[in-house]
Protein backbone atom coordinates (compact mmCIF):
# COMPACT_ATOMS: atom_id res chain seq x y z
CA UNK A 1 0.00 0.00 0.00
CA UNK A 2 1.39 3.16 -0.94
CA UNK A 3 0.74 6.29 1.95
CA UNK A 4 -0.19 9.84 -0.51
CA UNK A 5 2.25 12.77 -0.15
CA UNK A 6 0.00 15.43 -1.68
CA UNK A 7 -3.18 15.34 1.17
CA UNK A 8 -5.04 18.89 1.33
CA UNK A 9 -3.44 20.54 4.15
CA UNK A 10 -5.90 20.92 6.87
CA UNK A 11 -6.35 24.84 6.76
CA UNK A 12 -7.68 24.18 3.10
CA UNK A 13 -10.00 22.00 4.49
CA UNK A 14 -10.86 24.58 7.50
CA UNK A 15 -11.64 26.56 4.66
CA UNK A 16 -13.67 24.20 2.82
CA UNK A 17 -15.83 23.13 5.56
CA UNK A 18 -16.29 26.97 6.91
CA UNK A 19 -19.13 27.39 4.50
CA UNK A 20 -22.28 25.31 5.48
CA UNK A 21 -23.37 25.58 1.35
CA UNK A 22 -20.08 24.10 0.50
CA UNK A 23 -20.54 21.27 3.40
CA UNK A 24 -23.94 20.32 2.11
CA UNK A 25 -23.06 20.39 -1.96
CA UNK A 26 -19.89 17.78 -1.19
CA UNK A 27 -22.40 15.78 1.23
CA UNK A 28 -24.70 15.69 -1.70
CA UNK A 29 -21.80 15.06 -4.58
CA UNK A 30 -20.37 12.38 -2.43
CA UNK A 31 -24.16 10.67 -1.63
CA UNK A 32 -24.78 10.70 -5.92
CA UNK A 33 -21.90 8.78 -6.64
CA UNK A 34 -20.96 10.17 -9.85
CA UNK A 35 -21.53 12.75 -12.34
CA UNK A 36 -23.82 15.55 -11.42
CA UNK A 37 -25.04 18.81 -13.08
CA UNK A 38 -24.66 22.21 -11.25
CA UNK A 39 -28.56 22.09 -12.11
CA UNK A 40 -29.19 18.99 -9.98
CA UNK A 41 -26.89 19.50 -7.30
CA UNK A 42 -28.61 23.05 -6.64
CA UNK A 43 -31.55 21.45 -6.01
CA UNK A 44 -30.42 18.85 -3.73
CA UNK A 45 -28.49 21.36 -1.72
CA UNK A 46 -31.92 23.48 -1.82
CA UNK A 47 -34.02 20.41 -0.45
CA UNK A 48 -31.50 20.10 2.22
CA UNK A 49 -31.81 23.94 3.31
CA UNK A 50 -35.05 24.34 2.88
CA UNK A 51 -36.60 20.38 3.71
CA UNK A 52 -38.85 20.54 0.74
CA UNK A 53 -39.08 18.10 -2.10
CA UNK A 54 -39.04 20.15 -4.26
CA UNK A 55 -37.25 23.11 -3.10
CA UNK A 56 -38.59 26.90 -3.89
CA UNK A 57 -37.46 27.70 -7.51
CA UNK A 58 -36.22 31.08 -5.89
CA UNK A 59 -34.15 29.10 -3.17
CA UNK A 60 -32.49 26.97 -6.31
CA UNK A 61 -31.80 29.74 -8.15
CA UNK A 62 -30.25 30.95 -5.23
CA UNK A 63 -27.90 28.04 -4.11
CA UNK A 64 -27.13 27.92 -8.16
CA UNK A 65 -25.87 31.31 -8.24
CA UNK A 66 -23.64 30.89 -5.08
CA UNK A 67 -22.36 27.50 -6.37
CA UNK A 68 -21.20 28.49 -9.59
CA UNK A 69 -19.77 32.33 -8.36
CA UNK A 70 -18.03 30.89 -5.64
CA UNK A 71 -18.09 26.99 -4.39
CA UNK A 72 -17.45 25.38 -7.33
CA UNK A 73 -14.41 27.12 -8.80
CA UNK A 74 -12.97 27.21 -4.78
CA UNK A 75 -13.55 23.44 -4.89
CA UNK A 76 -11.92 22.83 -8.31
CA UNK A 77 -8.81 24.90 -7.31
CA UNK A 78 -8.14 22.70 -4.41
CA UNK A 79 -8.61 19.67 -6.29
CA UNK A 80 -11.56 18.37 -4.81
CA UNK A 81 -14.18 18.59 -7.22
CA UNK A 82 -13.76 17.94 -11.30
CA UNK A 83 -16.01 20.90 -12.77
CA UNK A 84 -16.43 20.69 -16.48
CA UNK A 85 -18.01 24.50 -17.26
CA UNK A 86 -18.75 23.09 -20.59
CA UNK A 87 -21.20 20.55 -19.72
CA UNK A 88 -22.03 22.19 -16.18
CA UNK A 89 -21.29 18.56 -14.59
CA UNK A 90 -19.32 18.29 -11.15
CA UNK A 91 -17.75 14.57 -10.23
CA UNK A 92 -15.80 14.26 -6.57
CA UNK A 93 -11.91 13.90 -7.52
CA UNK A 94 -9.04 12.24 -4.82
CA UNK A 95 -9.26 15.19 -2.67
CA UNK A 96 -12.55 14.81 -1.54
CA UNK A 97 -11.51 11.84 0.80
CA UNK A 98 -9.29 14.54 2.17
CA UNK A 99 -12.10 17.06 3.08
CA UNK A 100 -14.39 13.55 3.81
CA UNK A 101 -12.03 12.86 6.34
CA UNK A 102 -12.68 15.29 8.59
CA UNK A 103 -16.31 15.02 8.86
CA UNK A 104 -16.78 11.51 8.87
CA UNK A 105 -19.61 10.99 11.19
CA UNK A 106 -22.37 8.29 11.95
CA UNK A 107 -25.41 10.11 11.24
CA UNK A 108 -27.65 8.43 13.61
CA UNK A 109 -25.36 8.17 16.20
CA UNK A 110 -23.50 11.39 15.72
CA UNK A 111 -20.12 9.67 16.32
CA UNK A 112 -16.92 9.49 13.97
CA UNK A 113 -16.18 6.12 12.54
CA UNK A 114 -13.13 6.42 14.90
CA UNK A 115 -15.10 6.83 17.71
CA UNK A 116 -17.15 3.86 17.10
CA UNK A 117 -14.11 1.40 16.34
CA UNK A 118 -12.70 2.54 19.40
CA UNK A 119 -15.51 2.03 21.92
CA UNK A 120 -16.40 -1.29 20.36
CA UNK A 121 -12.51 -2.54 20.81
CA UNK A 122 -12.55 -1.17 24.28
CA UNK A 123 -15.99 -2.80 25.10
CA UNK A 124 -14.78 -6.17 23.75
CA UNK A 125 -11.32 -6.35 25.61
CA UNK A 126 -13.39 -5.46 28.97
CA UNK A 127 -15.83 -7.87 28.13
CA UNK A 128 -13.23 -10.70 27.51
CA UNK A 129 -10.95 -9.81 29.92
CA UNK A 130 -13.69 -9.92 32.73
CA UNK A 131 -14.66 -13.26 31.18
CA UNK A 132 -10.90 -14.78 31.94
CA UNK A 133 -10.82 -13.15 35.14
CA UNK A 134 -13.92 -14.76 35.99
CA UNK A 135 -16.12 -12.29 36.87
CA UNK A 136 -19.63 -13.38 37.47
CA UNK A 137 -22.28 -13.64 34.91
CA UNK A 138 -19.22 -12.62 31.87
CA UNK A 139 -17.33 -15.55 32.94
CA UNK A 140 -20.14 -17.83 32.08
CA UNK A 141 -19.74 -17.29 28.19
CA UNK A 142 -17.14 -18.60 27.04
CA UNK A 143 -14.24 -16.34 25.85
CA UNK A 144 -13.67 -17.36 22.25
CA UNK A 145 -17.98 -16.84 21.64
CA UNK A 146 -17.35 -13.53 22.91
CA UNK A 147 -14.66 -12.67 21.06
CA UNK A 148 -16.04 -13.97 18.08
CA UNK A 149 -18.87 -11.78 18.91
CA UNK A 150 -16.29 -8.82 19.56
CA UNK A 151 -14.84 -9.88 15.43
CA UNK A 152 -18.87 -9.89 14.36
CA UNK A 153 -19.34 -6.60 15.42
CA UNK A 154 -16.54 -4.87 13.83
CA UNK A 155 -17.43 -6.93 10.71
CA UNK A 156 -20.69 -5.39 11.21
CA UNK A 157 -19.58 -1.67 11.15
CA UNK A 158 -16.58 -2.47 8.62
CA UNK A 159 -19.40 -3.74 6.08
CA UNK A 160 -22.35 -0.56 6.99
CA UNK A 161 -19.17 1.97 6.96
CA UNK A 162 -18.56 0.55 2.88
CA UNK A 163 -21.78 0.50 2.29
CA UNK A 164 -22.56 3.91 2.48
CA UNK A 165 -19.24 5.13 1.05
CA UNK A 166 -19.84 2.54 -1.36
CA UNK A 167 -19.69 5.60 -4.36
CA UNK A 168 -16.36 6.41 -3.47
CA UNK A 169 -14.52 2.88 -2.57
CA UNK A 170 -15.45 2.13 -5.87
CA UNK A 171 -14.18 5.33 -7.86
CA UNK A 172 -11.15 4.79 -5.69
CA UNK A 173 -10.54 1.35 -7.20
CA UNK A 174 -11.18 2.79 -10.73
CA UNK A 175 -8.60 5.57 -10.18
CA UNK A 176 -6.34 2.93 -8.99
CA UNK A 177 -6.94 0.09 -11.53
CA UNK A 178 -6.88 3.29 -14.42
CA UNK A 179 -3.57 4.37 -13.40
CA UNK A 180 -2.13 0.67 -13.29
CA UNK A 181 -3.61 0.23 -16.76
CA UNK A 182 -1.74 3.68 -17.79
CA UNK A 183 1.23 2.52 -15.93
CA UNK A 184 1.50 -0.85 -17.98
CA UNK A 185 1.04 0.98 -21.56
CA UNK A 186 3.97 3.21 -20.56
CA UNK A 187 6.23 -0.30 -20.12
Amino acid sequence: MKLRTDLLPAEQVYTILANERRRRALEQLGSVGGAVTVHELSALVAGRETGESPPPKRCRESVYTSLVQTHLPKLEELGVIEYDRETQTIEVSRHARDVALYTEVVASAGVTWSELYRALGVASLTVVLAALLGVPLVSAADPVLLTSLALALFAAASAYQLWINRFSVLRQLRAGRNRAFRLRRRR
